[in-house]
Parts: C-alpha cells; structure tokens; sequence
C-alpha cells in the first residue's frame, strides 16, 4: 500500500481550535486530497485515533501514546500513518509543516506506506531558509506587474522557506526628501527603517500619520500571510537611517553621523546619534511597537553604512569616520576609535534584540559583518545570545570574497551565495562554530533567485548548480541559509526547476539528483520532451559556469541602474544630442556627473573594469560561452513544433526556450560592454594609429551584435513568457517598466545613427558636468 493510497482512507482531520493558523492551513490543504473533513477540539490532544482519523499538532511534546517519548528540542516533522487512515502529523517548529506536507504530496505519495506506519521523523537540512532581500515582496519588485502576494508566500512555504521579511513600503518610493531630479531618494525604497512604520516619542508627527499606518498595514498583511503559511515574519532594515532635518530642528544636539554618500547625493543626510540615551529609547520603543503589532516577528536584520544609513565613526562610512558628540574625540587614534566605534554598534543591536525579547524571547538580531572591516575584531568579539551574523564568508574582511570563480582561477567568486561560489573553507564551520559557542548563529548567503545574478532576468534554469550549492553547504554543516533575493512569483516563473531542487532537498538532503530532474519534467513535459528539456539545463549550465563577469555591478541591480538594455552602446555617448538621450537617463540610478554616464568602465569614483581585463573577458565569452548557450537553444527549438501540438501554447519547452533566449541576450549584452571597454576606453588610451584601427574594428562589431541583439530581445517581449522583472506602474531606475520594445527601438535607432562617430570620452567629465549650474526637474 502505498501513502498515497492510506491518506486516501483518511475520513477526519482534527485540529485545536487555537492551533498556529499554519496548522488550519495544512488541514485544509490535506483535506482537498483526501476524503477527510477538517474538525476542530478545544481540550487536549486526543489519546485514542479511530479508523480515519488523522491528527495534525504543534509540538512533539503533545504527543501521547503510542508515539512514545520525544526530545521536545529536536527540529523536526513527525509523521505517522496506518492503512485504516488514522495517523498523526507533528512539527517542531511549526514553519517546517507547510513545506513539508508539500514533500510528502509531491515527493512520497508513492512511496510504501512502511515508511511511516511505525512514525517517521523526517528532519529538515537546514533550520532556518530565511528569504533575504526578497526583491518582490518587500523590495523593488513589489510593484511588478501582475504580483500576487499570498500565491507568493505560499510558493515560498513550499520551497522550504522558513523566514520571511515583511516590511516592505504601501507605495513605490519613500518619502525622503531630496533636491527635485535627485537620484539618491530612490535608494529609500528598499530595506525601509523602522520609523517608516510606527512612531515614538521622540519623532512623533515627523511622517504623516497616513503614511506610517499604510505602510503598517503593508506589513502586517505580509505577517500574517507569513503565519497562514507557517513562515516567521520578520525584519531588513538599514538603520540607523538619517531623518528629516526637520528632526535637529527640534533637537540639534541629537544629530548623529553624515551617511550620504557625497558623489550621490546632492545634500548632507544625517541620522540620530545613537550614542545617546534617548536615541537608544527612540529605537527601542520603535521595535517595541512593531512587536505590539506583530508579536510574531522573529528577527531583525540590520544592513548598514549604505544608502542613508550608517554607524557614527565607523570607517567604511562615505565621507569617512564623523559622528555626533558624544561617542570620541575625533583626533584619537584609529584603533581608539574603531574600538569606541565598534562597541557602539553592538549597544545598539543589543538595544534592538532586547526590545524584541520583551514579547517575543526568540527574537534575534542579525548584521552584515562587511561594512565593518575596521571595526571587524571589536564586533567579532562582542556578538553573544540573539546577535548573528549573516555573510557570504567569515574568514574574510570587508566585502573581498576569498573564493575563485569556478571556471576562472585568476578572477574572485561572486558574492552573495551565487552558484559561482562552489567551495567552503573549513575555516568558514570554525568560525561559524566560535558563534555557536556563544549563542549567536552564522547565516551563510544562499541565491538562485532574482536579483542577486543575471538581473533583471527571473526563472534562469540551473538545478545541478542549485543542488551543488546546497549540499556543498549542508555538507559543510551549514543550518541557516540567508538566500538572497527571494524567489520568483508563480505567476512569472511556472516552471521554477531550481526551487523545486531547493523545495526537494529540504528533506531529502541525501536525495539522488537525477531521480529528482526525472521526477520534475516528466510532471512537465511527460516523458517525450524529457531528455531534451534536462539535455538543454546541462547545456545553460556549462554556458553559465563558463561566464565571466565583466563585474559584479553589472551582473545584479547595475544592469538595471545603468539602464544596459536601453541606452545605446555607441562611440561617443555625448554625441547624441541631450534631449534625445533622456528616454533612458532620466530612469538610470545616476548624477549628472558620474562619469558612468558615458564611461561604462567606471562608476563615481569606482574604477569597475579595465580595457585590459575587458579583452581577456571579451575573449572567454566568445570561445567559452556560445558554444554550450547556442547548443542548448538548439535543442529546445527543434522540438518546440512538437511540444507545442502534443503540450499545447503554454508549456515549458516553450517558456524554458524564452527564458534561455533571454539569457544569451543578457549574455551579448554583457559580452557587448566588455567589447565597448575594450574599442573605446582602448581608444582614448591608444597611442597609434594601428591600434586605434583595431579598437574602432571592434566598437563597429559590437554595434553591429548588440543591434542584433536588441532586436532579438523585442521579438522575446511578444512571446508571452515573462522572463525579466517589469512594473505596470511608471519606470523606476530600480525596475523596468511595460515600455521595453519602445526603448529598444529607440535604443537601436541611435546606434545605427551613430555608429561611425569617432571613439571618445571626455576626460574632464565629471569636473564639466559638476560645474554645471543644476536646472531643477
């Protein structure tokens, strides 16, 4: 018999009346699939289970005979089931009960009910699978088009997630006040502060009232489909983040650390200094707040020393080590001051962890560890109970990732947990051990999601890679991923191949890889277009681990910044009246004097890339990248005829095509700019006439691929598959809006035109343009 065939005979599915409402949940769930009514009890865990009668509880130590003695501690789900129907389900802690209901229907249903009949505990690989900058639902792509929360929450519980952020802004942008036309607002989109949502004492009336309630509101919605579906609900902050000026109107001696950065901001923002009492109080009573609205929460993780925010005297600040005037004396030495610096910061994550444990004692605080390289020994030393630390890497400092690309020895690894991360010192389990030894836990990046690589593409498929990752991880004893950027909403991503690996693996971390890429596409595709579907994923797979970044800016959120699919790759920017350039300028992340506008080896002050290591990249695309890329396209187009008369319009041979496609557009975008660097930085750096020869050779071929390639890609925007990130509200420089095919036409119509003007880039760029009275827009 199989468990199919025994949940079959399940009549009655009992649950407490005021069970964790992920229990009703899965009660619900379970009873569409079986012949079972959900029926609720408000005393006690009944100790008899008649014929058809199936249990589902919170906790271990519920449970009665015959299930005998459990440690109340272990993690885990607890499953029993007889061939009558009667059977019980357990979960502790209850956020691993929706993911696994969706194993045992999807993964074990024909499996021998022998593997249950006696219980079964089934332990989940990791702990904690904490969604972290998820990108749709609380970050840029929550204004995506067509988004649907609760199916997305739901996607999430059934892919293994366990944590979920909640505090994502009711409206596209925040309210931070700027100069008009200046970018640097739009960066207060994302990880909104604390004070973006409720009020203190100290800066009550600072934001309007109906502001701070609808975006509450936003929040708890999130929170409470995160609980529906068994997920924690909690918190990504930057903080401490600056406040209106009208805040040191009222209080000027409470002014904290300038944490603008000074390139891209056109005024000084500075934040409340937390090395005084009251500040402390402030953010206390904030969290205290949020908690009395939420007592679910579970976590607050603090990102800091970027976009608005920042810790006084902390080195990596962009204008350097300031602060308020209670912390130092700014002429002590650099190690007085780091060590002063250091010490502030985890006062104030303490702050933050014990406001939290008034209601909840769970509660943790987790940091990034990166921007803190001066002040890294000091906070090192101090984390303790409830103070984590999540990171690419612990045996490094700063943001240096100390793993080589996998197919490039001589060029970094990625950060931020991609599948380009294929190794794990042992010092990484060392160090994660140290914090376990005091109470804190190490959460290690994780990413095959959007965002985070490939930007602004979504449901690129490489489920080997996925899986490579996470047992390289679990192996390594690794129990708390942070997976950067979420995952992609159903509604895009139909067919998310790598987040079923993920879903799959969660319990079964010993689970054979080519059973489980079986299992998938034949659910799919059936057993015809199998081969060819799995065939095309090794091939993407050979063509992603062969691309080398032409940098890492570019391969996440710069490809949308700098607005790489729409500006047009040409000789000389600035060549190109003004006005006829503004279709993409006014929407890029930029100032009117950052030399990236018409240099795009370079960033404010950030050298991204050289002509030199552009030809090396340039030169592994070619030979290294189309091959596998172009094989794999192959092999989907030619049955794509026949899976669309045997599957129908909509089915995943066609949209695995779409999304393949789109990656080798992304692929020649990238290859594109490598080959721009390469013909015009080489240019303006040429010293003869030969060589300038070569380099005007290679910008005509670049035009001539990246029109081609542009025109590709729009034929891609009418094929129905939504493979890229796009907003039905107006653009923003953070997401593309429905416009794309217009842009592109536009884009290629100016490359034609320009395609013969003499390389050039104009030295004194940001000196000219920085000069330049501002016209307010």
């Amino acid at each position: 018999m199989t468990i199919a065939e025994a949940l079959g005979a399940v009549r009655s599915i009992y649950v407490a009346v005021d069970a964790p409402p992920v229990l009703h949940t899965v009660a619900q769930e379970l009873a569409k699939v079986t012949n079972g009514q959900v029926a609720t009890y408000s005393t006690g865990v009944p100790t008899e289970h008649d014929a058809g009668e199936f249990h589902i509880i919170a906790s271990f130590d519920k449970m009665t005979p015959p299930h005998g003695d459990v440690d109340t501690e272990l993690e885990a789900v607890y499953l029993k089931l007889d061939d009558s129907g009667s059977g019980l389900l357990a979960a502790t802690p209850v956020r691993l009960l929706y993911s696994f209901l969706t194993h045992l229907l999807r993964d074990l249903a024909d499996a021998d009910l022998a593997i249950v009949n006696g219980g079964k505990f089934f332990h989940p690989s990791f702990s904690w699978h904490r969604s972290t900058y998820d990108f749709f639902l609380t970050q840029e792509g929550r204004i995506q088009h067509g988004f649907n929360k609760e199916s997305y929450i739901r996607h999430l519980a059934e892919a293994g997630f366990t944590h979920l952020e909640v505090n994502g802004l009711a409206f596209p942008a925040g309210l931070e006040s700027g100069i008009p036309g200046e970018a640097y607002p739009m960066f207060y989109t994302y990880c909104p502060a604390l004070d973006q949502f409720v009020s203190s004492g100290l800066n009550e009336g600072l934001y309007p009232s109906e502001y701070l309630s609808a975006n509450l509101e936003y929040l708890k919605a999130n929170a409470e489909l995160a609980s529906k579906y068994g997920l924690v609900p909690g918190l990504l902050c930057f903080e401490p983040r600056n406040v209106p000026d009208e805040f040191f109107e009222r209080y000027p001696m409470l002014r904290g650390a300038r944490v603008d950065h000074p390139f891209r901001s056109f005024r000084p923002r500075y934040n409340m200094t937390i090395a005084h009492s009251l500040v402390r109080e402030h953010y206390a009573e904030l969290v205290r707040a949020l908690m009395t609205e939420v007592p679910e929460l579970g976590f607050l993780s603090i990102w800091s020393n970027d976009s608005g925010a920042g810790f006084e005297h902390t080195q990596s600040l962009y204008v350097g080590r300031n602060g308020g005037p209670y912390l130092i004396r700014e002429w002590k030495s650099e190690a007085e001051i780091a060590k002063v610096a250091g010490e502030n910061v985890l006062r104030f994550l303490s702050v933050l962890r014990d406001a939290g444990r008034e209601v909840n004692p769970e509660f943790r605080v987790i940091t990034r560890m990166e921007p803190f390289f001066g002040e890294h020994d000091v906070i090192w030393g101090g984390l303790s109970d409830g103070l984590d630390v999540e990171a690419t890497s612990l045996i490094t400092r700063g943001w240096d990732v100390p793993y080589s690309h996998p197919s490039y020895p001589d060029t970094a690894s990625m950060g931020g947990g991609t599948i380009y991360q294929m190794a794990f010192d042992d010092g990484e389990s060392e160090q994660a051990a140290t914090l376990q030894g005091r109470a804190s836990l190490a959460h290690f990046y994780m990413a095959t999601g959007p965002h985070t690589v490939f930007a602004p593409l979504v449901g690129i498929p490489y489920p080997t890679l996925t899986y490579q990752r996470l047992k390289l991880l679990h192996e390594s004893g690794v129990n708390h991923l942070a997976h950067l950027g979420g995952s992609a909403p159903p509604e895009l991503v139909p067919f998310n191949v790598n987040h079923e690996i993920l879903r799959t693996f969660q319990f079964d971390p010993g689970m054979d890889l080519d059973e489980a890429l079986t299992r998938i596409v034949f659910g799919w595709v059936g057993e015809g277009f199998a081969g060819p579907l799995r065939q095309a994923w090794n091939l993407t797979e050979q063509a992603i681990l062969a691309f080398p970044h032409v940098t890492p800016l570019y391969s996440t959120m710069g490809f949308v910044w700098y607005r790489l699919w729409a500006r047009p790759l040409v000789p000389n920017i600035e060549a190109i009246p003004a006005p006829e350039r503004a279709y993409y300028e006014d929407f890029m992340c930029t100032t009117p004097h950052n030399p990236n506008n018409v240099d795009l080896s370079r960033d404010v002050l950030f050298q991204l890339t050289t002509a030199s290591e552009c030809r090396k990249t340039l030169e592994r695309i070619d030979w290294n990248v189309w091959p596998p890329m172009d094989d794999a396209i192959r092999v989907l187009q030619e049955v794509r005829k026949q899976a669309r008369d045997l599957l129908g319009d909509d089915n995943a041979v066609w949209d695995q095509l779409v999304r393949l496609k789109a990656l080798r557009c992304w692929f020649m975008t990238q290859r594109n700019v490598a080959a721009w660097i390469v013909g015009v930085c080489g240019y303006m750096e040429a010293t003869s006439g030969v060589e300038k020869k070569k380099c005007r050779a290679i910008v005509e071929e670049m035009i001539t691929k990246e029109v081609e390639n542009s025109e590709a890609l729009g034929e891609l925007l009418d094929s129905n598959v939504e493979f890229m990130a796009t907003t039905a509200l107006d653009e923003t420089p953070l997401i593309h809006g429905r416009n794309m095919k217009e842009l592109l036409s536009r884009r290629v119509a100016l490359m034609t035109a320009h395609r013969n003007d003499e390389p050039f880039i104009d030295p004194e760029y940001i000196e000219r343009n920085a000069a330049r009275r501002y016209e307010l827009s």
